[in-house]
C-alpha cells in the first residue's frame, strides 16, 4: 500500500475500488488508524473509490512532534488530495474525523461534495480534560489509556457480545504513538468551530449516537441546527457508530451519498 508524501512527510494511504467511481475519504477517529474502516469496505466500494488515510502521527503516517492544530490536520487532507490528484471527495469521519470534516467544508469547501460527520462535536473541552489525558499518555503510555478508551468507544453490552472485535479495536488503539496521540488531543482542544461551521453552504449528514458520552447527542444536534439544510440520522449506538452498528451506518451513509 501507497506512502503518499507530503512536504517531506509519508502518509500511509489505502485506495479501494474502480478508479471511474466516486472518491470517498474517510477521517479516523483519535486512537485510531485505517483499520477502524474495515466494516465499510464491502459494503461501499461497489459505489466509491474509498480512499482511507492514517491520519498525523496515527498508524503508518508521519509521526511528527505534539503539538498538532486543526489547521494542520486539515490541511493534511488538502496536500494527500494534490498528490493524488484528486479535486474534490466526498467525506465521512468519524470523532476526530468529523472534526476535521467541518474544517474542511468551511475552508475548503470546492474539494468536498457530500459529507458525513459522525459521533463528532464543533468544540470539545473543557481543556482540563485534554490535558488529563496528555499527561495519562506521556506517563504511562496508550496502556494507560485503553480501557476507558473502550469503555467509552463502546457500551457495555456490545463490549460482552463482541470480545474478537474489541480486542482488535485495543490492539489498534495500544498501536497508537503516543507523541500522534498527544498531538491531536492538542489540536481537539484548541478546537471551536461552534461559530465557523454557521458559514458552511454544504448539507451534511450529521450522525449521533443517542448512547455516545464522548461526542454527545446534544453536540452532533448543535452541529445539525448550525449548519442550513444539514440532515441528521440517530443509531442507537455509542461513540464509533462504524464498527457498533456497521450495517446501520453502512446504509445510511451509503443512502446518504448515492442521493447527494
Amino acid at each position: 500500500m501507497p506512502l503518499v508524501t507530503v512536504d517531506g512527510d509519508p502518509f500511509y494511504v489505502e485506495i479501494t475500488g474502480e478508479s471511474h467511481l466516486p472518491p470517498l475519504v474517510f477521517g479516523n477517529s483519535l486512537s485510531a488508524d485505517t483499520s477502524m474502516w474495515d466494516d465499510q469496505i464491502a459494503a461501499l466500494s461497489p459505489f466509491f473509490r474509498i480512499i482511507r488515510y492514517d491520519m498525523r502521527g496515527h498508524g503508518r503516517s508521519v509521526r511528527t512532534p505534539p503539538p498538532y492544530t486543526m489547521d494542520r490536520l486539515g490541511q493534511d487532507v488538502i496536500e494527500i488530495l494534490d498528490v493524488l490528484g484528486i479535486s474534490q471527495v466526498h467525506w465521512c469521519g468519524v470523532s476526530l474525523g468529523g472534526m476535521v470534516g467541518m474544517w474542511l467544508l468551511t475552508n475548503a469547501p470546492g474539494r468536498v461534495g457530500a459529507a458525513v460527520l459522525a459521533n463528532t462535536s464543533a468544540r470539545m473541552g473543557p481543556p482540563e480534560l485534554w490535558n488529563g489525558r496528555i499527561r495519562t499518555a506521556e506517563r504511562g503510555g496508550m496502556e494507560a489509556l485503553a480501557q476507558a478508551t473502550l469503555e467509552r468507544w463502546f457500551p457495555a453490552d456490545f463490549r460482552a457480545a463482541a470480545p474478537e472485535t474489541i480486542e482488535r479495536v485495543r490492539a489498534m488503539i495500544l498501536a497508537t504513538p503516543v507523541a500522534g496521540y498527544v498531538g491531536c488531543c492538542a489540536a481537539i482542544r484548541e478546537m471551536d468551530q461552534r461559530q465557523t461551521i454557521r458559514t458552511i453552504r454544504a448539507r451534511p449528514l450529521v450522525v449521533i449516537g443517542l448512547r455516545d458520552p464522548a461526542t454527545t447527542p446534544a453536540d452532533g444536534r448543535l452541529i445539525a441546527a448550525s449548519i442550513p439544510g444539514a440532515r441528521l440520522a440517530e443509531i442507537d449506538a455509542a461513540h464509533i457508530s462504524n464498527i457498533e452498528r456497521a450495517d446501520e451506518f453502512n446504509r445510511i451513509v451509503r443512502e446518504f451519498l448515492l442521493a447527494s
